[in-house]
């Protein structure tokens, strides 16, 4: 799965930010451009025509929102990961995002190494947060009512494995390649780890387990 190249759209409302994504992903070779869009309307429906590995999407655009367009993509249920890439560092996006399922949240002003080697981790299977969102994330977590001590959450064996493989920030579909079991039966199992834990998301037990020292 590593080695196989990954494909990507694009949904920015700038066209010098899309073009500049662009040039970006072309410098990797793991990352295979397959559309763009102007609007997350548009995004939407390339989404569900071309159905590419990951989408990169940007929050504040005209018409569809990309928060409307995260949730009207996840609803889908599409085989496929959504990266916010935006300008917003807001804890309120940061966290409506994530709850809504997205798979990575990066800001625009990174440096574009960075985003690049987000992506090819997204690429991977794995969460791609930008280190200041993490801290975002990890401070909204400290603050909000507080995830059951592990030491009183009666986890299975399984629910504890998988708990460590979305701590290393491995997506559903990789954790049921290591573990050899369905993509459904994970997330049958995320979901309960989710309700055992009272989280909102597994971005957010990611961070939670991390704290609590699982390893995969």
């Amino acid at each position: 799965m590593l080695d196989e190249v990954q494909t990507i759209l694009v949904v920015d409302d700038h066209p010098l930010m899309r073009k500049g994504i662009l040039q970006l992903i072309a410098m990797e070779p793991s990352l295979r451009l397959v559309g763009e869009a102007g609007d997350g309307q548009q995004g939407v429906e390339l989404a569900h025509r071309l159905r590419p590995d990951l989408i990169l999407l940007d929050l504040n655009m005209r018409g569809l929102s990309g928060m409307e367009a995260l949730k009207a993509l996840k609803a889908a249920d599409l085989d496929t990961r959504v990266i916010i890439l935006t300008v917003s560092d807001s804890e309120e996006d940061v966290v409506a995002a994530l709850r809504l399922g997205a798979d990575g949240y990066l800001l625009k002003d990174m440096e574009p190494e960075e985003v690049l080697h987000s992506l090819k981790a997204a690429a991977q299977g794995r969460i791609a947060l930008g280190e200041r969102v993490a801290a975002i994330l990890a401070d909204t977590l400290r603050h909000e009512t507080q995830p059951r001590p592990i030491d009183s959450v009666k986890l299975t064996e399984r629910e504890r494995e998988i708990l460590s493989l979305i701590a290393a920030g491995c997506s559903n579909k990789l954790i049921a390649r290591k573990l050899n079991i369905t993509e459904g039966t994970v997330k049958v199992h995320v979901k309960h780890l989710l309700r055992k834990l009272d989280l909102a998301s597994r971005v957010e037990a990611a961070v939670w387990a991390v704290k609590q020292g699982f390893h995969a």
